[in-house]
């Protein structure tokens, strides 16, 4: 059996908040969503960033020719490598862009960036920086 009721006096006035309510909840729900996928993709561009200097200075300071190279193949897309030598010490700086999501990318882009430093190793007097040739 069906019951009618009559609209009460509250029901009149509450009639489509649940529309209203939902219409401004899921565009916020989609943009934290938005924003949330966007920080795991900017922490794993900086992983990639840490990556590409720890490599890059292992191979410098073994003193691969092709450090960068090794460095800019590890590294996110749109990184720029630099290699400095100070004495003992190579340092490779990796710093890559990552631009925000959608249309938000060029208020919310950031700057990424990773710094190694390693110690030169002697390859070839079998020093103490490092493995020797053999005889």
């Amino acid at each position: 059996m069906r019951r009618d009721r009559a609209p009460g006096p509250g029901r009149a006035r509450d009639a489509g908040f649940a529309t209203a309510e939902t219409a401004v909840a899921l565009p916020a729900l989609v943009l934290l969503a938005a924003m949330l996928i966007w920080g795991v993709v900017a922490a794993a561009a900086q992983i990639h960033c840490v990556d590409a200097a720890r490599v890059g200075a292992r191979a410098a300071a073994r003193g691969d020719t092709d450090a960068v190279a090794v460095a800019r193949s590890a590294a996110p897309p749109g990184a720029v490598v630099r290699i400095t030598t100070a004495g003992d010490a190579v340092r490779v700086t990796v710093e890559a862009p990552c631009p925000g999501p959608g249309r938000l990318a060029a208020l919310l882009s950031v700057r990424l960036g990773a710094t190694a430093v390693a110690a030169r190793e002697d390859t070839m007097t079998g020093g103490a920086g490092g493995a020797s040739w053999p005889s």
